[in-house]
């Protein structure tokens, strides 16, 4: 259960339900498979395991919970390709084409017809909630896709006051002076190898892998005036990653040590034992991670007045 991504929030004004009724909440919206006639439903399931029936597991203050995505697969094209044939038998029987709302009606029948046919996909995306640092980071591919689980769980509280989270030094900025002039990179930044160059002007990217960050070719292009929008980066003993220039983390790799720990525990073939043991020393590496990346970046910027937002 190790993340691979992360979308971090600040949360504003939060009062923290205790885990019981938290558990109770989450367990009012849990997860059902979608109905012959849904095109998708989102609800919690169980982090652990499938025999599990605990919703949110907590660890020194730190919240674990899953949002299950289902949704039916049915391309467009299919759709359109069925409507189209139908459309032409209409056609040459009745010697005219069908209207516009007639199309309309049709494409909705044939979706009816279709959709308790179509195959299903499923997607876990896991939240981590640092009660404590008041933090929430989201195992997510996209952006978007972490505001779908932030969304059921605004559904699920009644309320939720969460902003991305933001540094006073924008990423981007951030990352091209690290690279521009060494001479300001903090101490405990280790680079990597991986970086993706963004013109200003005509939005032309320049990606590269296992590169000198430091070469004349790569000074070239800095001064020529593009900006970092990724960069591969990390902590000693904590993990490395790519940083985007929107200060989403992707692609996480945790330190050897953190792994070997996690793997040398005896969890007696408990799927929540394991679990919990993970948990506990990802999101330790997360929290000192994530303290020290909004370091580098010149600390944490004030946010705006967030709106709440309610179902």
């Amino acid at each position: 259960m190790w993340f691979k991504n992360l979308h971090l929030y600040r949360v504003h004004d939060a009062v923290t339900l205790g885990l019981d009724d938290f558990e109770f909440a989450l367990e009012q919206f849990a997860f059902r498979p979608v109905s012959d006639r849904e095109m998708r439903r989102v609800g919690w399931t169980t982090p652990a395991s499938k025999r599990s029936t605990v919703h949110a597991h907590e660890i020194q203050g730190h919240r674990l919970i899953a949002m299950m995505r289902q949704e039916r697969l049915l391309p467009a094209a299919v759709v359109n390709e069925e409507v189209n044939e139908r459309a032409e038998a209409y056609e040459q029987s009745e010697g005219q084409p069908l209207s516009r709302r007639e199309r309309q009606l049709l494409k909705e029948q044939v979706l009816e017809e279709l959709l308790p046919q179509a195959f299903t996909r499923s997607q876990r995306v896991e939240l981590w909630w640092d009660t404590a640092r008041n933090l929430i980071g989201i195992n997510a591919s996209s952006r978007k896709r972490a505001e779908e689980v932030l969304d059921l769980l605004r559904q699920s509280l009644g309320s939720l006051k969460v902003t991305p989270l933001a540094t006073k030094t924008p990423p981007a900025r951030g990352m091209t002076q690290w690279l521009s002039d060494p001479g300001s990179r903090p101490a405990s930044l280790l680079l990597g190898d991986r970086v993706e160059l963004r013109a200003a002007e005509d939005d032309g990217v320049i990606g590269a892998r296992s590169v000198d960050l430091d070469s004349e070719e790569m000074q070239s292009l800095l001064e020529g005036g593009r900006q970092v929008s990724r960069l591969s980066l990390g902590s000693e003993g904590q993990l490395r990653a790519v940083l985007h220039d929107d200060l989403a983390l992707k692609s996480l790799q945790f330190d050897d040590a953190l792994l070997d720990e996690a793997s040398q525990t005896d969890d007696g073939d408990d799927p929540v034992v394991r679990l919990e043991t993970d948990f506990a020393l990802m999101t330790a590496a997360l929290g000192t991670f994530t303290e020290q990346l909004i370091e580098w970046l010149g600390g944490e910027a004030d946010p705006s007045a967030p709106t709440e937002m309610t179902p």
